[in-house]
């Protein structure tokens, strides 16, 4: 098979098809019948082969298109950071395609190897890909992280880790000593650093913070989040997003929990409807629209001037204090 690794060939001698049919399946996979694509997938399996995007080279006059992967298009957290890259975007003379991976790495890969080579350059939001493979796709096209630092990459990241420091230092203000953390996704770089941002301020003030998790990003999590909060001690949480946080809020209503008198929730993202909770939800705020402009520009810098790529931007996230902290009811 060589040094480089199996290449279609070897797929296709392995399943007893032409290599034209084993391209096809890779490049144009809806020209080919089901039984087919699954049985070049498996023999792709089998012997070790890694489709890579088709370097092909734009024909002039065809219509330039970045693409922006987000992890779940139902999360309003995406709605601006949407909005704003594809008013840049145009602002650039590119289309923009928008394609949402349902927190799911296999669809992730498998869409940006299929559709990837009919884009200029992708932007990968919160990506839950590892850094091996991000950076194998990044040989094909150029692209540009949020959310995520990749080494070698443009990446533009929200300091919502330091926001998390924030909040630490906002509820030990308020009096409490037992936090929790109600984590996001095992597979989030983002998640990580929120945690260790949390971890080591309630360390260094000399409080207890507990890893609750891992829990979905949505409303389900924060429900399932609450049902181990109240089995502990804690008298507040700093929930991964502000969805876990809703969730979470829903719940201890129902267990006759009242926030903030009981117990208090911060969030993480500020999307919107967070102030139309009852009560209005505390969360960590970031310039969304920004970095979602800030995200085309990095990418058509890396399209125009390869050698010479934007470096990594870090964008400031403040504490926005609502209605869902207050002190601890009583001294644990």
């Amino acid at each position: 098979m060589g040094r480089s690794g199996p290449t279609i060939y070897d797929v296709a001698r392995h399943c007893g098809l032409a290599a034209s049919t084993v391209s096809r399946t890779f490049a144009h996979p809806s020209r080919v019948n089901p039984a087919t694509r699954e049985k070049v997938r498996a023999a792709a399996r089998e012997i070790g082969y890694t489709p890579k995007p088709v370097a092909r080279a734009e024909a002039p006059g065809r219509a330039r298109t970045l693409m922006l992967v987000v992890t779940d298009i139902a999360n309003p957290y995406y709605a601006p950071l949407i909005k704003a890259a594809q008013a840049q975007a145009l602002a650039k003379d590119y289309a923009l395609a928008l394609l949402d991976s349902d927190e799911s790495p296999r669809i992730e890969v498998s869409n940006l190897r299929q559709l990837l080579a009919t884009t200029s350059g992708a932007i990968l939001a919160t990506s839950r890909l590892s850094d091996e493979v991000i950076h194998q796709l990044a040989q094909h096209r150029a692209l540009v992280m949020v959310n995520r630092d990749v080494r070698g990459l443009p990446s533009l990241v929200v300091d919502t880790a330091g926001g998390m420091r924030k909040a630490v230092r906002h509820l030990v203000a308020l009096g409490h000593r037992h936090l929790a953390y109600l984590a996001g996704p095992r597979n989030s770089w983002i998640n990580s650093a929120r945690w260790r941002g949390v971890h080591d301020e309630a360390a260094a003030l000399g409080v207890e913070a507990e890893f609750l998790g891992p829990h979905a990003p949505n409303r389900q999590g924060g429900q399932e989040a609450a049902d181990a909060l109240i089995l502990r001690r804690c008298t507040a949480a700093i929930a991964y997003n502000d969805l876990i946080a809703i969730g979470a809020l829903q719940r201890l209503r129902t267990a006759g929990v009242v926030v903030p008198e009981h117990f208090s929730l911060v969030g993480c993202d500020d999307i919107f409807g967070a102030d139309f909770t009852g009560p209005p939800l505390t969360t960590i705020s970031g310039p969304t629209e920004l970095v979602g402009k800030s995200a085309v520009d990095a990418l058509h810098a890396r399209l125009t001037h390869r050698e010479a790529g934007p470096p990594s931007m870090l964008f400031d996230a403040h504490l926005v204090t609502r209605g869902s902290t207050g002190p601890p009811a009583h001294d644990n």
